[in-house]
């Protein structure tokens, strides 16, 4: 399995065009197009999963610069998440300083 970076995207750019872009070099396990969180609008970039990491190297060589939607792809293996700092605070008067 391949998790493949798509970026640049159009903001038109539907899942299942996507999927049938990198259909061509293989099995496609799964397409998330990545939506802003408060607007729902599209944020230009997604993920692709291939079954086969071969067809999924082919693909990022291949799809890599060319055009989609009138936009140069950016295409590359995903690196992996990284830890998301939890908590905040702070904020309010230091009592320590009265």
């Amino acid at each position: 399995m391949l998790n493949i970076y798509v970026g640049n995207l159009p903001f038109s750019a539907a899942e299942d065009e996507l999927r049938q872009l990198f259909e061509q070099f293989g099995q496609v396990e799964r397409v998330s197009l990545i939506s802003d969180r408060e607007t729902g609008r599209p944020r230009g970039f997604g993920f692709v999963e291939m079954a086969e990491r071969e067809g999924g190297e082919r693909a990022i060589e291949e799809l890599d610069g060319k055009d989609f939607g009138g936009r140069q792809l950016t295409v590359n293996e995903a690196r992996p998440r990284a830890p998301r700092g939890g908590g905040g605070g702070g904020g309010g008067p230091r009592r320590d300083r009265w």
